[in-house]
């Protein structure tokens, strides 16, 4: 069986030689290097912007153009402007402060400015003219959709269970990933309950194919080679993959995050919004369940993820992974066998390699 056998129109459309798209992840772990490798080593990569001001957004594509010719994508959080509240600040604040206390810091006071401002991001978007532009959290106007097509863009929606599917298609949307309920970091789910939204990949994928047609991207448990094909069987047109790549040597999360992801097995993850204020996988620890136990006090996305930001860095440069954020799949465990260090080329070789045996066993079987 040849290798072009496996293209799917969205790895042709921007010249993959391997179906893997390298998720955009919040926290440092998709740095310019690392969308820059995966693009070049024939997979597609993704810088996280939803954290990123609009002149920080700019200066970051264009180090990622000075890297590489080859497509690549930006990912934003669809986020109305925030209008916080002195009682929710300050309930939120008397949780999170004997956690500050503990890293010597002093109690917190309300910010300025919670979260970038998402309009203003999506013009920078715009003007850069990105070749895939993806939305995560909330819907885009149709109106949005056109200005980015008029520029060039081609636009990506995430959708936790076929409604949203649907409303990303009626919007304009070239494509979708479907984020199944194994996926690191924060849920997508915009319509809805969050709870009804937990659908696994393997469930979430087949029926998006069918009610949308749109190209479908597989997001959640995907590690390896057999996830691939899996995902493509399923009639993804590629995987989305994260928490594969944040160990990565272009990854830069902190040593602790990556030590925690080395050891974790397939329990140890839990989705809390104690920590950001919304809905996110990520690995037990101090941090989750200290501010699970005040669930009543924690404000709104992104009001606490801001509050809790300054604790998180300092946790993150003294190495104390019990106050981190520690976003990750249930899938990670399956990555500890690739060597520590791993660069991106690396790992996409390995995956292709992976990914070619698996579907080589698969028609075997059909023969």
């Amino acid at each position: 069986m040849s290798k072009r056998s496996f293209a799917t129109p969205f790895a042709e459309r921007f010249g993959m030689r391997v179906p893997i798209v390298q998720a955009p992840m919040v926290g440092g772990a998709t740095t310019p290097a690392m969308v820059a490798a995966a693009s070049n080593a024939g997979a597609f990569g993704c810088l996280a912007g939803a954290a990123l001001a609009p002149e920080k957004i700019a200066s970051e594509v264009a180090a990622i153009r000075a890297l590489t010719d080859r497509p690549f994508g930006i990912n934003l959080f669809v986020l109305p402007p925030v209008t916080p509240d002195e009682m929710t600040v300050r309930c939120a604040l008397e949780a999170i402060d004997p956690i500050r206390a503990e890293l010597g810091l002093p109690p917190g006071s309300p910010l300025e400015c919670y979260a970038p401002d998402f309009r203003a991001q999506l013009d920078m978007l715009i003007e850069l003219r990105v070749p895939v532009v993806s939305f995560t959290f909330g819907l885009l106007s149709k109106e949005d959709v056109a200005r980015l097509h008029a520029a060039g863009s081609y636009v990506i929606g995430t959708a936790t269970h076929v409604a949203e599917g649907l409303a990303w298609r009626e919007a304009g949307a070239d494509a979708l990933v479907a984020q199944g309920a194994e996926a690191g970091g924060h849920r997508g789910t915009f319509i809805g309950a969050f709870e009804d939204a937990l659908i696994g990949t393997m469930a979430l994928v087949p029926q998006l194919v069918d009610a949308t047609g749109l190209p479908v991207l597989a997001a959640g448990g995907i590690m390896d080679g057999r996830g691939i094909a899996a995902a493509l069987a399923l009639g993804a047109q590629a995987a989305m993959m994260g928490s594969a790549f944040i160990t990565c040597a272009e990854s830069a999360i902190s040593p602790a995050w990556k030590a925690r992801l080395r050891s974790m097995s397939d329990t140890s993850t839990a989705v809390t919004r104690a920590i950001t204020g919304r809905h996110a996988r990520g690995i037990r620890n101090p941090l989750m369940l200290r501010l699970s136990e005040s669930m009543n006090k924690v404000a709104p996305y992104p009001m606490q993820n801001a509050l809790t930001q300054e604790l998180r860095q300092i946790a993150s440069r003294a190495e104390k992974s019990d106050y981190l954020s520690l976003w990750s799949g249930q899938g990670a465990p399956l990555g500890q066998k690739r060597r520590e260090g791993l660069g991106v080329a690396e790992l996409v070789g390995q995956l292709e390699e992976e990914w070619h045996a698996a579907a080589t066993r698969i028609a075997a079987f059909e023969a």
